[in-house]
């Protein structure tokens, strides 16, 4: 037991942790994406309210979910550490510029990473938390099932220009750290060849830039659509 807490706090653990959880969110972001994507639905909000308020008390998408959440802290938390190991090898000097050959999006993983949680969190106190915990939450009826109506909600947040700047900026942090990290994982778990790293890596690319560009449609569609 002694020798597996060792070899997950040691640098090579670490970045092992990062790989494995990394994948895990490319796939929650994937699912997520799918989910939200009913906002654009010209059904009054009915078919996101029905697809949250599933989320929401489904026993067992709502275990997954705490897991999610498990797995962001302890991604942000070892990405943390990685950063605090690289800067003590470097000499206590952050990167801000490309060296070696390498990108500036590979040299400031871990500030992308911030701005990506500092988002996240400002995105689960404005809906995931209020949704929990707060009151006098707007509620709607289909075929007899009470439940939130998180479409009214996402409107009247979205329809607010500053929390539309946060989102877009939010969503540009994403895509660049989802560059660089996609293949970054799997060269982590030994997947590297010379025949299949360049097909992961323009994978890569294209995911960092699907998945980030069809979250910013949603804000950008009901700001504009609402006004």
């Amino acid at each position: 037991m002694t020798w597996i807490i060792q070899f997950l706090t040691s640098s090579i653990g670490k970045k092992l942790i990062m790989a494995l959880t990394g994948l895990f969110l490319i796939l929650f972001l994937t699912v997520h994406l799918l989910g939200n994507l009913q906002l654009l639905n010209h059904d009054g909000g009915e078919g996101f309210n029905v697809y949250t308020h599933f989320m929401g008390h489904n026993p067992v998408i709502q275990t997954i979910a705490f897991g999610n959440y498990f797995f962001i802290l302890l991604h942000a938390i070892q990405g943390i550490l990685l950063a605090m190991e690289n800067r003590k090898a470097k000499g206590g000097k952050y990167a801000v510029a490309p060296r070696n050959g390498t990108s500036w999006t590979s040299n400031n993983m871990a500030l992308l990473g911030l701005l990506v949680l500092a988002f996240l969190l400002i995105h689960m106190g404005d809906f995931w938390f209020k949704f929990k915990f707060g009151d006098n939450l707007p509620m709607v009826t289909y075929d007899g099932q009470e439940m939130i109506n998180a479409y009214q909600k996402v409107q009247e947040s979205l329809t607010q220009i500053p929390f539309v700047i946060i989102y877009l900026i939010g969503l540009l942090a994403l895509g660049l750290h989802l560059n660089h990290g996609f293949s970054s994982a799997f060269q982590t778990l030994g997947l590297r060849h010379q025949k299949y790293t360049p097909i992961i890596k323009s994978l890569g690319r294209v995911y960092a830039i699907i998945i980030p560009l069809g979250f910013a449609i949603l804000p950008l569609y009901i700001y504009f659509t609402q006004q």
